[in-house]
Order: structure tokens, then sequence, then C-alpha cells
């Protein structure tokens, strides 16, 4: 067509309708195959599109991203918190009381396994006073008086009970006995001996428990030993203590009443008022000695307290004087056949001893050759150097036991045995 331009070699035909549709446009051509584009040129021009108000679009939320929290779920959050706080609140408050903590302070060591001494074994004092608890009573007596109280112990299954002549003395014959659960029940008077200050009542009840009786001539000093009793009306009372001193002779006895000897058993475990007729019991559980005196500082009629010294009957002679009592109502006293008092009743000379006032024609002092002026100055081994010493030591012994008597005739000394007898009274 002339006029027209001619077409570029190798020029698509591009249709009006966009390039590759109808007939051939010599406004189309093949960019990259043009010879005269720069090389460094865009390939295209690309606009940006032109955003008509009203037309933009929505946005687009993307399910997986964090949201805003909703109100259900802020009130949940502090709830659990809560929850949880008091959880773990409540287990340290229970670490803490377990172990002892205070204001976070654990208090102790761990828990370990008891000691041996906390074990309570029966041959300890603790395992002892669990025994012998179940068969020690207080003992209660009315008298025009006034009620007096003491100590006892179930000495046989079918109801006596042992106590001091000093406790039920003066009393109408009816006793009241409180065991150690603390009930109580009626008793009466079986006996009483006031020379040796011992005494039975019996209390009408089944399934007692007696106690084991020792041997009190087995004993040594420092063995140690439980008084137990009602000390000052404290019923159930348990004081620990040693055998201070054996064969300590002893006077005592209120005014106007019977005078009472006899060989004790001396102790520092502590006894007070209210002890009286209690026992007094060895390592194993046995009844060794009936707790009877205290030694006091205070003036006579003051109320005395307990200064570490105690002393009981030995069980030996309480027990031969309960069985006296129980078979027969009355106790035998036993007896050497002579006196002793008056001057020179310490013996003199210097070596100790105690003077012969009077022998008895065939009695058990005659009957060995002793003579009155002799000086005893031994029984069995043991040192007299006061009267009440032969007195108390004598009265030790069951009658018809043999002992040796060293003693001093003139200026020289000798040995005889003696066959201690009972009184005839």
């Amino acid at each position: 067509m002339p006029g027209a331009p001619a077409a570029w070699p190798n020029a698509p035909v591009v249709s009006p309708g966009g390039p590759g549709v109808g007939s051939p446009s010599p406004w189309w051509s093949d960019a990259l195959a043009d010879p005269w584009r720069d090389p460094a040129a865009p390939a295209a021009v690309v606009l940006p599109a032109v955003v008509t108000a009203g037309t933009e679009p929505e946005p687009v939320t993307d399910p997986d991203a964090p949201g805003r929290p909703k109100l259900r779920q802020l009130l949940l959050i502090p709830v659990i918190t809560a929850l949880l706080a008091g959880t773990l609140g409540g287990a340290l408050g229970y670490a803490f009381a377990v172990r002892g903590g205070v204001g976070g302070t654990v208090l102790g060591a761990e828990a370990a396994e008891p000691p041996a001494l906390a074990q309570r074994k029966p041959e300890s004092l603790a395992g002892v006073a669990e025994r012998v608890l179940p068969s020690v009573v207080t003992v209660r007596m009315t008298s025009l008086g006034g009620t007096s109280e003491g100590s006892g112990f179930i000495a046989s299954a079918d109801g006596h009970v042992i106590t001091n002549d000093h406790v039920v003395a003066g009393g109408t014959g009816k006793a009241s006995v409180i065991f150690n659960d603390g009930s109580s029940a009626p008793a009466t008077v079986v006996g009483q001996d006031p020379e040796s200050d011992i005494a039975v009542i019996k209390v009408n009840r089944t399934g007692l428990r007696p106690v084991e009786f020792g041997d009190s001539e087995a004993l040594a000093v420092g063995d140690p030993v439980l008084a137990i009793g009602s000390p000052l009306s404290l019923a159930n009372t348990v004081t620990a203590g040693i055998v201070s001193a054996l064969d300590r002779t002893m006077q005592a006895g209120e005014p106007g009443g019977p005078v009472r000897y006899y060989a004790a058993i001396q102790t520092d475990a502590a006894v007070n008022h209210g002890n009286s007729g209690g026992p007094l019991v060895d390592g194993a559980g046995r009844v060794v000695g009936v707790n009877s005196t205290i030694k006091s500082l205070v003036a006579e009629g003051q109320e005395a307290g307990n200064i570490g010294l105690a002393f009981a009957i030995p069980i030996n002679q309480a027990k031969r004087v309960t069985q006296d009592i129980i078979g027969t109502g009355k106790a035998r006293r036993t007896v050497i056949g002579a006196q002793v008092g008056g001057p020179g009743a310490g013996g003199g000379g210097g070596g100790g001893g105690v003077r012969l006032a009077a022998v008895e024609p065939s009695g058990p002092a005659a009957d060995a050759g002793l003579k009155v002026g002799d000086v005893i100055l031994k029984l069995n081994g043991r040192p007299m150097t006061e009267p009440t010493d032969l007195i108390a030591l004598v009265r030790k012994f069951a009658p018809g036991s043999v002992v040796t008597v060293e003693f001093r005739r003139g200026a020289s000394r000798q040995n005889t045995s003696v066959t201690l007898a009972a009184d005839a009274k």
C-alpha cells in the first residue's frame, strides 16, 4: 500500500484483538528479538493498578495466626492460676507440717531408727515400770482423825495386798483400794504387825496380777531400783535410784506407838509421804523391799520431804511376816534370847560392839554359850556399834535361822553359832 510503512523482517502477524489473534499488525513485534532494543532495559513496563474508591478487597484472616483473647478465655486464666497456686501451696504446707518446718525452716534431721533406749525393751526401766504398775495400788484408810493414804502392791491373785502398818493404823478396819486404771474397790484389814510395820489387806476382785518377788539378800550396793506408789497423792508415780546401803538399822515409830526395828535397804530414789507401803523394785521388775520411811532435816511435827535418803523393809522379811499374818492372823518376832542396853551397852574398849545386859536361860544365846557381859562384835559378819543394830538385824532373819556371832569376852575374841527363835508372844 502506497504510503504505508514497510513491515519489519520476521515480524509476527498480530490481530487487532491481541497477539496471535486475527490479521498481522505492524505495532506488535518480538521485543526480545528487536535489534534496536537496549539489552539493559526491562522486557516489560509494569504500571501499578489504580485502586478505585469502594473497591478495596476485604481483609483475609489467617486462622493459624494468634488472635485477640475472648472474655471467656480471660476469665479462665486466673481460675486455672488460682487452682495451681492453691495446690502448690497445700503441698508445701503439708510437707512443712510433716517435717516440722515453720516459716520455711525445717527443724530436725531425717527420721532414723529409734535408739535402743527409746525402744523400751522389757529390761529397761520403762519396761519394768510398765510391767509392775498394774500391780501397784493406792490405799486409803478412814479413821476418827481423818483419812490416811499410802501405797500397796498386790501379793496374791486372790486379792491380798501388802502395805505398811502405819498406813492403816488407827483405822476402822475398812479400807479402799484404787487400782492403776483408776477403778476402786473396798478392802478389809487381814492383820497387822506394828513392830515390823507390815500390814495385809484384802480386796474382793478377780483378775488381779500379783507382783513377782525378788531376793533382798541378793542385792548389792549400786543396784538400780524403782520406787513406785502415790507420793503426795500423785498416783502411779515412778522414781529411780540405786541401792545406796544395805542393812541400815532403823528405829522408827510415832510418839506413843510401837517402836519398829528393821535392817533397811537404803536408796536414793525419791520417796515422799504417800509412798509408804509401795514396792521397791529391782532392775528385773521384782519387788525387793517395801518403802517405809524417809530421813528428814525438818523439825519434828513439820512436813518432811525427800532429801535423797529413803528406807525399805527387805522383802524377805516382809514376805515372811505376810505369810504369818495370812496363815495365823499375826506375825512371829525373831529373837536371840538376850537383852542389850544400860550402861556400857555400846561395848566400850575401843573395839565397838554391843554388851549383853541379860541372857535368858535356855534361850538361843545361852544355848550358844553367850553370857552376860559378853560384847557382840559382829552378827553374820555385820559390825555391831549400837544396841539397835543387834535388835534390827536379828529381826531380819526368820525364826530357826542359824547366824554366826563374833564376840569378845574379857581380852579374848571368840565365835559361836546361834539358832534364832520365835518370840513366845
